[in-house]
C-alpha cells in the first residue's frame, strides 16, 4: 500500500532527510538542519541550487516558476506552480538530476493522486546514470 498526504492541488511534496555532516554518507531524521532556520530558506537554497541548470532550461524554468507552500513536520517540503512545472520536476527527480537543499537528501516526490488532494510518493528510477 503506497503511502498518502494530503496536500494543497498543484502542489508537490518533497520529502527530505537531513544529511548527518558533509562528508558523511550516512542519512539521519534527527540532527539539526545545517545553516537553516526556516522552512522558505530550505525553500530557498533548493531552488538557487537547482536554477543552475544551465544545460538543462526546463528544470531551471520550472525551478523559477515554482513557490513556497509550506514545511511540514521539520522534513517535508511543499511547493506549488503551474502542473507541467511540477511535472519536469518530477520527471528530473527520476532521472536523478534535481538536487536537494544543502544539508539534506531526498527521499520521495509527491505525485498528484487522480482522485482528490492526495499525494502518493514516487522513488527515483532504478537507473544509475
Amino acid at each position: 500500500m503506497e503511502p498518502f498526504l494530503q496536500i494543497a492541488p498543484h502542489s508537490l511534496a518533497i520529502v527530505l532527510s537531513r544529511v548527518v555532516a558533509e562528508d558523511a554518507p550516512g542519512v539521519t531524521e534527527s540532527e539539526e538542519p545545517p545553516h537553516h532556520h526556516t522552512g522558505y530558506e530550505i525553500f530557498a537554497d533548493f531552488k538557487s541550487l537547482n536554477m543552475k541548470y544551465f544545460w538543462n532550461k526546463m528544470v531551471a524554468d520550472a525551478i523559477a516558476e515554482t513557490f513556497f507552500l509550506g514545511w511540514i513536520d521539520e522534513h517535508v517540503l511543499l511547493i506549488q506552480g503551474k502542473e507541467d512545472h511540477l511535472e519536469v520536476l518530477r520527471e528530473a527527480w527520476m532521472r536523478r538530476s534535481l538536487k536537494p537543499p544543502q544539508g539534506f537528501d531526498i527521499k520521495y516526490l509527491g505525485k498528484n493522486d487522480q482522485y482528490g488532494p492526495y499525494m502518493m510518493f514516487i522513488q527515483h528510477s532504478g537507473l544509475d546514470w
